[in-house]
């Protein structure tokens, strides 16, 4: 029986095992892999102590500072969550079940899909969900990038100096991008902007060719001569394994009081997996110190 489980290997979920770890919880920490979304973050210019540095680079001082501590860590994939009588927990993985008197929840969120024509079929064949990872496979060649948000647009400023052609397909007739890193994107001359577009199907023989777009506002469809789709349109929340046990949002979004507290007592969530406003690194760092020391607050009063 663990003091507390964590479930997630991002930077909520990491500064939350250290957080625990100095107050002297039994604390197991269970994740699929250390890093989360920071893993295909290829600048971070805005987390406190650093000017500049590159996602795996911050992961691995977060993971560095983990295993100074007594943190059992077990790399298994969450299935579920189940609420004992007592008040207890047991977690299940895809290979065991752990009991814990509390669990902080911190998986995070994943990309979010086009659901269009042509986007599984050709996933890995010319589709992906990270520049960062798969950016250099298209080396002087004509891309796309889905969405209007910074993280699409920073897709687009790091491709731009790798392919020959990026087209940038914006949804809405507006950015929701930050105006620092718009202001980077009007300064260089191979992104082609595409506001107001939305996109109908990727199509190719054994690799993407093409992608079909439509203009939202007078209906034209046209085609774009494409080797590679990079899809940046958002991200949804890992969230499935607890979707009948915690209370959500309709963004399936764990909601959380100003305590990380969940709807049941005793589980805590922290990170972008929750309903606040704001998905930064140094916000779910902050989430996963608070949600531990609100555990230990939790057992501590609870004895």
């Amino acid at each position: 029986m663990y003091d507390l489980i964590i479930i997630g290997g991002g930077p909520a979920g990491l500064t939350a095992a250290v957080y625990a770890a100095r107050k002297k919880m039994n604390t197991l920490l269970v994740t699929k892999e250390y890093g989360g979304q920071l893993m295909w973050t290829k600048e971070i210019e805005n987390y406190m102590g650093y000017q500049f540095i590159s996602g795996p680079e911050l992961m691995g001082k977060f993971e560095e500072q983990v295993k100074r501590f007594a943190v059992v860590t077990k790399y298994e994939e969450v299935n579920g969550l189940i609420v004992n009588e007592d008040g207890t927990f047991v977690v299940k993985t895809d290979q065991n079940e752990y009991q814990s008197k509390t669990v902080i929840l911190a998986t995070g969120k994943r990309p979010r899909g086009l659901d269009i024509p042509g986007e599984k079929e050709f996933t890995g064949r010319g589709v992906s969900y990270c520049a960062t990872c798969d950016g250099p496979f298209f080396d002087s060649k004509e891309v796309a990038v889905i969405g209007g948000g910074n993280s699409a647009v920073q897709a687009a400023l790091e491709m731009s100096k790798i392919a020959n052609t990026v087209y940038l397909v914006v949804r809405n007739d507006h950015y929701i991008a930050e105006p620092i890193i718009l202001e980077k994107m009007k300064l260089v001359t191979n992104i082609i902007e595409m506001i107001g577009y939305e996109s109908e199907g990727i199509y190719g023989n054994e690799v993407v060719e093409k992608i079909t777009i439509r203009e939202i506002a007078t209906g034209k469809i046209q085609d774009l001569t494409v080797d590679g789709v990079f899809v940046e349109i958002g991200l949804e929340p890992n969230s499935e394994y607890v979707e009948d046990i915690v209370r959500m949002n309709t963004k399936k979004e764990l909601m959380v009081d100003c305590r990380s507290r969940t709807s049941i007592p005793g589980i805590y969530a922290a990170g972008d997996i929750t309903d606040g406003p704001d998905k930064q690194i140094v916000i779910a760092a902050g989430d996963g110190a608070k949600s531990a020391l609100m555990a230990y607050d939790y057992l501590l009063h609870k004895l």
